[in-house]
């Protein structure tokens, strides 16, 4: 599949939660994009338009995917 870079969005994301998070887009091939997110930091990212946000809590030595966000739906 090739993604159009035109397609390109801003997007924001909070951690509203008192957990620290980690963040990744993992179903665009050839891309990259993992961040750590503390509890209420905000990032800001450029992703494809049908990029798919992944979101991990940590939860002592592990993380759990506790979502999966449309980047489209943090458009900024």
């Amino acid at each position: 599949m090739i993604t159009n870079l035109s397609c390109e969005i801003l997007c924001r994301y909070l951690n509203d939660t008192d957990k620290c998070q980690i963040i990744r887009i993992s179903n665009i091939p050839y891309w990259f994009f993992e961040r750590t997110v503390f509890p209420g930091n905000v990032v800001m990212f450029k992703a494809f338009s049908n990029a798919l946000l992944e979101v991990h809590t940590g939860v002592f030595s592990s993380s759990i995917l506790s979502d999966v966000i449309p980047c489209d739906r943090l458009r900024n």
